[in-house]
């Protein structure tokens, strides 16, 4: 076995651990991203992380209760993918409370801190408005 020593080698060693820790970084970097991509075109999707962290719980057209899915109920964050409308939420089920017109393409990324905290115990009803 063939033995490495001197300056030659150890630069070689320290690029290649320079490499792979890039690549660490790159790695933790994109699921945020990739999330937002997970959502389907014309959906309303909601996300259990901050930061669209996770994979999106997904609806299409008007819902009054959306408390029934779990990824609603524990909302961190939002994103709007509809094709041609925006989207109003709620913070009470039936299109009650307080809520919010989130305009097509746009996404809240931290809820508990959006509205005040109105929508901090997730996102109860949506309602399309084209």
């Amino acid at each position: 076995m063939r033995k490495f020593g001197g300056t030659r080698a150890k630069a070689v060693i320290a690029a290649g651990a320079m490499l792979l820790g890039g690549l660490g970084v790159a790695a933790t970097a994109s699921p945020a991203q990739a999330a937002l991509s997970d959502c389907d075109p014309g959906s309303l999707c909601a996300y259990v992380g901050t930061h669209y962290a996770g994979t999106p719980g997904q609806v299409k057209g008007d819902n009054k209760d959306l408390l029934q899915y779990d990824k609603f109920k524990k909302a961190k964050s939002v994103f709007n993918r509809g094709t041609s409308c925006d989207v109003r939420l709620y913070v009470k089920k039936d299109f009650q409370g307080a809520s919010f017109l989130l305009a097509r393409g746009k996404s809240v990324p931290d809820l508990s801190t959006f509205q005040g905290g109105k929508f901090k115990n997730g996102i109860a009803s949506n309602k399309w408005v084209c």
